[in-house]
């Protein structure tokens, strides 16, 4: 509590450092996101040296190959866990009322862009309880299958707090749920409704981005290994009521930080 109490009044680049006991020659030097920062050693590469020019975490890596851009542009990166992500522009938002974080985005020269993230910890590793914890599936595609073949999850729900919730909800003891059961109920249902349970969380972040930011997402471009699932993407849509738009690339990490590097050192 103190430490929350008295943050807001430290100089970051001294005071935190003398608290903690830090020399300030410990800690890297700071670089925008895009531009050269350091070169390989010439004996680590044919003798010839490469320059360093692409600095990103993944997600705000993943936001840039995106090409998220503009404020109230959204992405969303489907695998084992979800990060949702929102260009807020450049201005930093106050602190999330609605359980999410405020991140800086990237900076390219003296430009700084801010996003809200939101992370849902248990998205592709939900299939994944269906694969290895109920054993009903062979493969995570497999789940898409099976839930094809059925019109609708016929009221079963099943909320995947597997290792507790996160964003907006941050509640590590919950537990997860399988509801709506019936003797109807069958495997194709329960697979369906994990697929529609990612779509679900999906959109309770973007409720929360749009009441923190007051901005309504027009459309979410999406990457990661869910987006091979049509009926997932197509139900995100159909909740979202919103275009999802689908790159041909959904590597999306790997893209930005190639951008970035690439635009740091003048290719494009």
């Amino acid at each position: 509590r103190m430490l929350l109490l008295n943050i807001h009044t430290l100089d970051w680049d001294q005071d935190i450092l003398s608290w903690f006991g830090i020399p300030p020659s410990a800690l890297p030097a700071v670089f925008p996101s895009s531009g050269e920062m350091a070169r390989t050693d010439p004996e680590a590469f044919l003798g010839g040296t490469i320059p360093i020019a692409g600095n990103a975490g993944d997600q705000q890596a993943a936001t840039f190959g995106q090409a998220c851009f503009r404020p109230g542009m959204a992405k969303n990166s489907y695998g084992t866990a979800l990060a949702v992500m929102l260009n807020i522009g450049e201005k930093p938002a106050p602190p999330s009322k609605n359980g999410l974080m405020v991140d800086v985005g990237w900076k390219i020269g003296q430009r700084v862009e801010y996003c809200l993230e939101g992370v849902i910890f248990n998205g592709g590793a939900s299939v994944g309880w269906v694969k290895n914890g109920l054993r009903a599936i062979q493969s995570a595609a497999e789940c898409s299958v099976l839930a094809e073949k059925v019109p609708d999850s016929m009221g079963t729900y099943f909320v995947p707090a597997l290792t507790g919730l996160g964003s907006p909800y941050w509640d590590m003891y919950a537990r997860g749920l399988i509801i709506g059961i019936t003797r109807g109920t069958t495997i194709e249902h329960i697979a369906r409704a994990a697929l529609e349970a990612i779509a679900y969380q999906s959109r309770d972040v973007l409720e929360a981005m749009a009441s923190d930011s007051g901005t309504t997402v027009k459309s979410l471009r999406v990457d990661g290994g869910g987006t091979q699932s049509d009926l997932l993407m197509q139900f995100q849509s159909d909740i979202l009521g919103i275009p999802v738009e689908r790159p041909v690339v959904t590597e999306m990490t790997a893209l930005g930080a190639g951008y970035l590097a690439g635009l740091g050192v003048g290719f494009w």
